[in-house]
């Protein structure tokens, strides 16, 4: 029972994060599927070509319509009409490709929404990014050289064709700086949840109530600290990644070079190789028990989840502990049934009590109470107890009512005095009846 606030089973095993990058021709984003992950994938192909259309994509990949794509920190950009990516950018139109990268690189980082908290600062950050992905690929460039942002428009090139502003800052600053590129990709890690089941008898659900529990959990290990390494031991470079954290596949397709970069399996994205701590075998986390108090709020039934913040598993790498969720069972009442917040009761009265009218002893989850049986109470009526059901979930001072069903109970069997003075009250009905319609 995971949370608050990370699939397919190979991924889970092997730790990888894939993600894919921009080769050339278009860019789609895959939104999170049966496959467990998000990624950016490009294929080489021609924008006008029948075969690679981005239709015949969608169905070969079965990605769903544009409106279900993968969107991050806001919509995709927009080419506008009234815009000139050279004057955007601050170049000129004979511009290198090294002077609109430096070009971009500066503006980026000035108008980047992290940064600059000025109004229309993001929306500039989108239009820079928007420039340097046409200026910087060759096709786009000449395209647009001759023809404008119509020309492009005319190629196939709709704005859902353009990255996302975000991918693209974090790909250009990654490619240029190798220890940002680590940092993204050997961030702090959050703890998983953890769970835990709690079995209430039926009171105790009804009224709350504060239990010690004792739970498993992965915590900090206190011989390495969390690091993973074994004291007194230097951490060397990954050989495998070159302390990049990160490994890239490349595979050849029908559909062109499809590239793949994953977390590295040999240093599990840390860029760096340690000699194991022997107490945590260099995971950083031991498990370990531990008593806590939980307060189990009046109102909760069956399948009712609490969560207590910070007791799930440690994280790795600083990463904040996950929560612990507490699935409660509730163990049923053997006279007593639960209806949301009002409880059901069936109580049994003679024919006699239900004529004259009678009191009688009701069990509920407050004790024995008396309840008035009102004179010709009909079979099945079902009376009210007011506020003697089950509170509301974190509003204790209300609470549901109690509802009881008279069954009236007729004898199979009358003695002789039973049955004569049955027959004399019969008789005397009869009279009543013949002389009510005179």
């Amino acid at each position: 029972m995971a949370v608050t606030p990370c699939g397919s089973t190979s991924v889970a095993q092997w730790g990888m994060r894939p993600h894919f990058f921009l080769r050339s021709g278009f860019t789609s984003q895959i939104p999170a599927s049966n496959n467990g992950f998000t990624g950016r994938v490009s294929f080489m192909a021609a924008p006008s070509s029948s075969l690679f259309s981005r239709d015949s994509l969608h169905g070969l990949f079965d990605v769903g319509s544009s409106q279900t794509l993968h969107h991050r920190r806001g919509s995709r950009f927009i080419v506008r009409a009234d815009a000139d990516f050279y004057s955007v950018l601050g170049v000129s139109r004979n511009a290198s490709k090294s002077e609109i990268k430096s070009a971009y690189r500066k503006l980026a980082r000035s108008y980047h929404p992290d940064v600059n908290k000025e109004p229309g600062a993001e929306q500039k950050f989108k239009d820079i990014s928007n420039a340097y992905e046409v200026l910087s690929d060759d096709e786009k460039r000449s395209i647009y050289d001759r023809y404008g942002e119509a020309g492009l428009k005319g190629s196939n090139m709709n704005a859902q064709d353009f990255s996302n502003p975000f991918d693209l800052f974090e790909s250009i600053f990654e490619t240029m700086d190798p220890m940002r590129s680590r940092g993204s990709w050997n961030r702090a890690v959050e703890g998983e949840d953890e769970s835990y089941r709690l079995v209430l008898n039926f009171k105790e659900a009804v009224f709350g109530v504060e239990k010690e529990i004792e739970i498993s959990r992965l915590e900090s290990c206190g011989t390495c600290n969390g690091s993973g390494a074994k004291p007194g031991t230097k951490p060397s470079r990954c050989s495998t990644c070159g302390g990049q954290g990160r490994v890239v596949a490349s595979t050849r397709t029908p559909l062109g070079v499809f590239q793949q970069a994953m977390t590295c399996s040999s240093c599990n994205g840390t860029g760096e190789i340690s000699v194991p701590c022997n107490t945590c075998s260099g995971d950083g986390r031991v498990r370990r028990t531990k008593r806590i108090s939980l307060k189990v709020p009046a109102g909760v039934d069956s399948g009712s989840r609490l969560r207590v913040r910070n007791e799930g598993n440690a994280g790795r790498r600083g990463g904040s502990p996950g929560d612990l969720f507490v699935i409660i069972d509730v163990i049923p009442d053997a006279v007593l049934k639960r209806d949301d917040t009002n409880i059901l009761y069936t109580c049994k009265v003679s024919y006699i009590d239900a004529i004259l009218g009678t009191t009688i002893k009701v069990p509920t989850v407050d004790g024995m109470v008396d309840l008035k049986i009102p004179a010709g109470t009909q079979p099945n009526t079902t009376l009210v107890m007011a506020r003697k059901g089950v509170p509301l979930l974190n509003k204790s001072n209300v609470r549901g009512d109690q509802l009881v069903r008279v069954q009236v109970e007729i004898p199979k069997r009358l003695s002789n005095d039973e049955r004569k003075l049955i027959e004399e009250l019969a008789d005397l009905s009869k009279g009543k009846t013949a002389t009510s319609r005179r």
